[in-house]
């Protein structure tokens, strides 16, 4: 896993051991299984599983599965999945907050007898308008005061479904005046009639989740509670909830800024739509941020975790550039990806000098940044194929590829020199006649001439035919999060964030390329073999790019 930086949560746990908080940090995932894990999901694994790790504690992965109108058991498989696939391994434990629900009952029984919660009969509405505002103070319930044998009969009948969902919630009695409007006699019980996914029809209430988080928290002996910054305001409300219920050894709560990247929605909610309403190819769509999604483009876990890393762990929210994202895959990939031919737009060239029934193996290097990685056999015929981009009729300036009359290296091979171009009916060119130096084979010509260009090529005879998917952004608009009024985030999906090119030729090693296997294709780029279509390849990332890394 990348490295884990000194960072202010650090600090906070540095001084926590100082001060005997703790002999041994336990941090938690808490995912709720409503969707796919994204890439902001991976910030998040990352700070709670290296805390661990670096201060040799234990990490969970708890299912926060208290709302069971949204989740389902392939939203959990895939999670857990998502987590090792990154490399944080949950050595503490696999957890569901829905085995806690008896005690989180218990627990609520123990409040009433305290007098410190109530049923409440407000409607949700009703309740809002009750709450106040940021600069008003709420307004007590009419049903605050009930007897605590009251609140003890009516949460029981809750319990039993002897009323309709919505009609009665289990508030905790705090302060209608206080001013966090989270601490003003919050809902920690409702009313929902709906099949869960682990516990079946045994339920009627569900705890929300201020409510049962840190109540699981202080069960499993998690230490420190990380989560996003969005949570800070909570924080009082999650202590306040472990101390009444006076565990002996309470979870400390800290947050951290979540991850915003450039050009992308993190919302699951918007994710879902986006799946739903058939805009992209399913949760895993490499367009889209989800860890299944970046799995299929070909994105590495380890060119993840390096990402987040360098963005970095902070309390105020930034915009990171996606940019840094690609450079980082785009880094590793150099380094280690074999090196193929592959010819997007064929068009056919003919060596009329080599002859017809002949097959020679040139010897080409797998990785010129690593000796180590050998080198392959790229079979030479008479009937090749190169981008038709690298032939031009009548070349601009500067233009050092194929022209007629000019001559260019095939990588790897021979020199040709075009001497015919071929015509069809509506005067497209769909043939190039050329001779070859065959005294050269990928050396020097003897008399000492120059030539400047070098193109790929593949051997028709050989050539693998396959699809080539190209991606770009989803969205043409740089903060998803700050879309201008009169306007909806769907407005800026990016008409052009994906590029089938169909009947592609490929060398003949890529035959054998496996799902998931990386490549870089010369001169085009770094790709990965699809998961779910067979010869089709997806677009990593560019070859290059003008990003600089700050600083």
């Amino acid at each position: 896993m990348a490295e884990y930086n000194a960072n202010f949560i650090t600090e906070i746990i540095d001084q926590d051991i100082a001060n005997g908080f703790a002999d041994r940090i336990h941090t938690r995932f808490p995912p709720e299984p409503n969707g796919y894990l994204h890439i902001g999901s991976a910030k998040a694994i990352f700070i709670n599983y290296s805390t661990a790790k670096k201060y040799g504690g234990l990490f969970n992965l708890r299912y926060d599965d208290t709302n069971p109108v949204k989740e389902d058991t392939e939203y959990v498989e895939s999670i857990e999945e998502d987590l090792r696939w990154l490399g944080a391994i949950p050595d503490g434990g696999i957890f569901y907050g829905s085995d806690y629900f008896d005690q989180c009952y218990e627990y609520a029984i123990k409040l009433i007898q305290d007098g410190k919660a109530y049923v409440c009969d407000l409607t949700a509405d009703e309740m809002r308008e009750y709450r106040g505002t940021l600069t008003q103070p709420g307004k007590e319930s009419p049903y605050r005061n009930r007897s605590i044998e009251e609140n003890l009969d009516l949460f029981q009948r809750m319990k039993n479904g002897e009323f309709p969902d919505g009609s009665k919630t289990l508030r905790a009695k705090i302060d209608m005046a206080s001013p966090n409007i989270n601490m003003r006699d919050p809902a920690i019980y409702r009313i929902v009639r709906a099949h869960h996914h682990r516990q079946g029809d045994k339920w009627c209430i569900y705890p929300l989740y201020d409510y049962a988080h840190p109540i699981q928290d202080a069960i499993e002996g998690i230490t420190h509670s990380l989560c996003s910054i969005e949570f800070e305001n909570h924080r009082p409300l999650y202590d306040w909830v472990v101390n009444n219920i006076d565990f002996e050894k309470k979870p400390k709560q800290r947050e951290f800024a979540r991850l915003n990247i450039t050009n992308t929605v993190m919302s699951k909610r918007y994710l879902r739509e986006l799946v739903e309403t058939g805009r992209v190819d399913g949760w895993d769509d490499p367009r889209m941020p989800t860890l299944c999604g970046l799995r299929r483009r070909g994105y590495t876990p380890s060119s993840i975790l390096e990402f987040v890393s360098r963005a970095g762990v902070a309390k105020a929210n930034s915009l990171v550039d996606i940019k840094l994202l690609e450079y980082c895959i785009r880094e590793e990939l150099n380094a280690s990806a074999p090196r193929r031919m592959a010819v997007t737009e064929p068009l056919k060239v003919t060596i009329t000098n080599y002859p017809a029934d002949e097959t020679e193996y040139f010897e080409v290097s797998n990785n010129p940044v690593d000796p180590e990685a050998g080198t392959r056999q790229v079979a030479f015929t008479r009937e090749l194929f190169i981008e038709k981009s690298d032939f031009a009729e009548v070349p601009p300036p500067k233009f050092q590829r194929l022209k007629p009359g000019g001559e260019v290296r095939l990588m790897g091979a021979y020199l040709v020199k075009c001497e015919e171009v071929v015509k069809d009916a509506e005067g497209n060119v769909v043939e190039l006649r050329c001779t070859a130096d065959l005294e050269t084979r990928n050396g020097s010509p003897a008399d000492g001439r120059k030539v400047r260009g070098t193109i790929h090529w593949v051997s028709a005879a050989h050539a693998v035919d396959a699809d080539i998917m190209l991606y770009e952004n989803l969205f043409s608009l740089v903060d998803v999060n700050a879309v201008p009024e009169g306007t909806n985030y769907l407005d800026y999906l990016n008409p052009n964030s994906l590029t089938a090119l169909k009947h592609c030729k490929l060398e003949a090693s890529l035959a054998d390329a496996k799902t998931g296997d990386r490549f870089q294709f010369v001169r085009m780029g770094y790709f990965c073999k699809d998961s779910r279509h067979e010869n089709t390849f997806n677009r990593v990332v560019t070859l290059k790019d003008s990003f600089k890394l700050p600083g």
